[in-house]
């Protein structure tokens, strides 16, 4: 055989440097580029989707690494290698690594001790020895043509190490019945890796909606695979208690099922057994499972199975509605701290998180105001109210638990009372709950409405609004910044059952998993979702329902100083067109630039993916009319969580849906809507309307009446009409109501619009005597 001597490529370039001429790149120069390209490329410089093959050479893990290096070559994965470990604590590791080869490839591998250095013999490689990166969870993953090494601090980090290369293996090798060839190739890398936050997390509500045991460990899987490592698990409701308690068997009997829709019986609850095998099997993902048993509110389906610990003594039913409930535990009753204690001193038995939630949120005090009782042991401690009484109450469950090695956890109620030693405060209404917890000197975790949440549509919180997500609150800075431990996204289930659990939650925990893992300087949106795309084969390997991203099409709408409307039609992905038209009866159009109107349309607006429709039709009522972009002079400012889109939200053409979290509603609590508008100048006006919102289980009512008003010098108002709002505030159901006045047509500059707030939820509410909310979306003067 021929053999070309390697002495002359070598001559051949010096040839060409020596005739002044560029020399052409060998194909190691090119690897070495494209390695270089790469490592840049993980520097986070900008990514222009369109050219997506600018990452083609990059290796997809999702939570993204501190640092990744891909090198120059790949390793052989096969079943005939073997897997060396340096020590028993390495074994564990080693071991489940092992388990997932067997299921891949119907064969385990040879598994042998070995001493430092890793690489004599061709296999991979688990050690525990110090990293660069300190912590627990921290890790290396380095593999090379002949041998892959997983270093890490402690065994948990090699078991994240897994996570990362199961994620470098073909999607196939996660798959739940795998077929695998005889070999495949893994990309050779240098992973150097830890976690941000030691607080990452999901809320899974298995009470309103019961959950198998095998669905809540399939979770458990899909979140070590994330490297999210805690499991909150709300068990107790109003609407089921799922966990067994030997000492009283009828919070299973009764209080795990309820009469459902069709009046068949629903339900379910796990045994001790059941908890157990879950527990365990979440210790083996490295998971901790933190219960959550609701105290003292959100118990009515306790109290249905023993009513005599509530104020009244009952009957309940398990609760069948979605909602807030006055039916609380007795707090003046000594009693109901013996069942308390005796519940958790069971639950402590069955799950050995160092952490209890006990809830404490949503409490309505309308049952210990009027209990002789809780009204004797306010007077007996020396306290001034039920807030007073509420705190007592939860430093006692506190302390209870801190004597048996057990830290609480409580939503951000507990802020308005003294806090309990040691307490960890769960922020969810906003971040001012972190902030005030870490000034109060306790620790918090942080799961804000506003990005974590699940359960809301993802027109609320899509799938860059989770990777916005930072728990660190913005006025929080330095050491102190250490007492936030992370965060959760949390997962309530009125209305996702089991079976709609997957497309709420990914692709957004991809999301939530990044911000939790990784630091903020290397988080960069356009380098996630271009990861998410190629990710997406791992989760249909796993036979995950995945939802959408975001909307299929976003309205982005900008309220001009005239008074028109300009509007921009937004894709939700890629290779998305779309079709539009303004009103029934008017033509569909292929949308190529931004809309100006005019006058009044119902937008319908429909994503289309190589030809057919992709999602539902999404649709957007504008209407002119004399008060567009005027902004209203407000007596009460709305609430921080309800802003509408701000200042112009009431005046911008744009009409709330029956979705009150869509962003167009803006809400009041306690508080009446009074505002006034400047229209400009005078106009003849002849008819003012407005629009509000009511779902009462949501503490959301209409207004109790409606007054107009106006004025042609902005100080002397002429009354025009009240109206009384004749809906029942009893009426259940998420529903609209226009109120409005047609008159002869006067002059007027000034408009005044008065809708009376029901300030507390009724005698016969659930939550009667918490505040309520008004939600106004638009006043339409013509």
């Amino acid at each position: 055989m021929f053999r070309i001597s390697p002495i002359l490529p070598i001559l051949l370039v010096l040839l060409l440097l020596a005739c002044g001429k560029k020399s052409v790149p060998t194909t190691n120069q090119k690897a070495k580029e494209k390695a270089a390209n790469t490592q840049e490329d993980l520097r986070l410089q900008p990514i222009n989707l369109a050219k997506a093959s600018q990452l083609d050479g990059y290796v997809n893990v999702i939570p993204r690494p501190r640092v990744l290096i891909q090198n120059m070559g790949s390793f052989r994965m096969h079943k005939d290698l073997v897997i060396f470990y340096d020590s028993e604590e390495a074994k564990p590791a080693a071991d489940y690594f092992n388990e997932l080869m067997k299921k891949a490839t119907g064969s385990k591998l040879k598994m042998k001790t070995y001493e430092a250095p890793a690489g004599k013999e061709s296999g991979i490689y688990f050690g525990i020895a110090p990293l660069k990166n300190p912590g627990p969870e921290a890790y290396n993953l380095f593999s090379a043509p002949k041998y892959v090494k997983l270093t890490a601090n402690q065994e948990s980090g090699l078991f994240y190490a897994v996570q990362s290369l199961r994620q470098l293996m073909p999607a196939e090798f996660n798959s739940e019945n795998p077929e695998m060839p005889e070999e495949w190739l893994m990309p050779a890398i240098n992973i150097q890796d830890a976690p941000k936050f030691k607080w990452r997390g999901m809320l899974l509500d298995c009470s309103r909606h019961f959950m198998d045991k095998d669905f809540v460990k399939r979770y458990i899987d899909l979140l070590a695979f994330h490297k999210m490592n805690t499991l909150h698990w709300h068990i107790t409701e109003d609407q089921g208690w799922r966990i067994a308690i030997d000492k009283y068997p009828k919070l299973t009997d009764v209080g795990a099922w309820r009469e459902a829709k069709d009046g068949s019986k629903y339900g379910g609850f796990y045994s001790k057994e059941d908890i157990r095998e879950i527990v365990a099997y979440a210790e083996s993902r490295h998971v901790n499972i933190v219960p959550e048993i609701e105290m003292p509110g959100h118990s009515q389906a306790a109290l249905a199975a023993y009513p005599e610990y509530s104020c009244t003594g009952g009957p309940f039913k398990v609760e069948t509605e979605w909602g807030v409930f006055k039916e609380i535990y007795c707090a003046g009753n000594e009693q109901t701290f013996t069942f308390l204690t005796d519940v958790l001193d069971e639950v402590m038995e069955l799950f050995p998180s160092p952490y209890i939630h006990i809830g404490a949120d949503e409490v309505p005090k309308y049952r210990w105001e009027q209990c002789p009782k809780c009204q004797a042991k306010i007077e007996e401690l020396g306290v001034e109210d039920e807030d007073d009484l509420s705190s007592w109450f939860l430093k006692r469950i506190a302390d209870h638990l801190r004597q048996n090695g057990r830290t609480m956890i409580a939503w951000d109620e507990i802020l308005e009372g003294d806090l309990p030693e040691g307490a960890i405060v769960q922020s969810w209404r906003g971040m001012e709950g972190a902030s005030e917890a870490i000034r109060a000197g306790h620790q918090t975790i942080v799961s804000p409405t506003s990005h974590a949440y699940f359960d809301y549509d993802i027109k609320a919180i899509d799938l860059e609004k989770v990777y916005s997500f930072n728990p660190i609150p913005e006025d929080v800075t330095g050491r102190v910044s250490t007492q936030v431990l992370g965060g959760e996204c949390n997962m309530w289930s009125e209305r996702a059952p089991q079976e709609v659990v997957d497309s709420k939650v990914f692709p957004r925990l991809l999301a939530m998993s990044e911000v939790l893992w990784t630091p903020p300087k290397y988080q960069n949106y356009d380098h996630f979702y271009y990861r998410v795309q190629r990710h997406y084969d791992q989760l249909d390997a796993m036979g995950v329902d995945y939802g959408f991203e975001t909307v299929p099409v976003k309205f982005d709408a900008k309220m001009q100083a005239g008074g028109h409307l300009l509007l921009n039609l937004i894709p939700g992905g890629e290779n998305l067109d779309i079709e539009y038209s303004l009103g029934e009866d008017q033509e569909t159009q292929t949308y190529e630039q931004e809309v100006e109107l005019d006058q009044s349309a119902m937008i319908t607006a429909q994503a289309i993916k190589e030809g057919k429709p992709y999602g539902e039709a999404v649709k957007l009522q504008f209407d002119r009319h004399l008060a567009n972009a005027r902004i209203p002079i407000i007596q009460h400012k709305y609430a921080d969580a309800y802003t509408g889109g701000g200042s112009t939200a009431l005046t911008n053409g744009l009409r709330g849906s029956d979705d009150f979290r869509d962003g167009n509603w803006q809400g009041y609590q306690f508080h009446d809507l009074d505002c006034t508008i400047d229209l400009g100048k005078e106009e003849s006006v002849s008819e003012i309307e407005s629009g509000y919102y009511q779902y009462n289980n949501s503490w959301i009512f209409l207004p109790t009446e409606i007054s107009y008003s106006i004025s042609t010098d902005g100080e002397n108002f002429v009354p025009l009409k009240t109206i009384t709002n004749d809906i029942p505030a009893k009426k259940r159901g998420r529903f609209t109501a226009a109120f409005a006045h047609s008159f002869e047509p006067r002059n007027a500059r000034y408009i005044r619009v008065h809708a009376k707030n029901i300030q507390h939820c009724p005698d016969w509410h659930e939550a009667s005597g918490s505040h309520a909310w008004l939600f106004i979306d638009e006043i339409i003067v013509k």
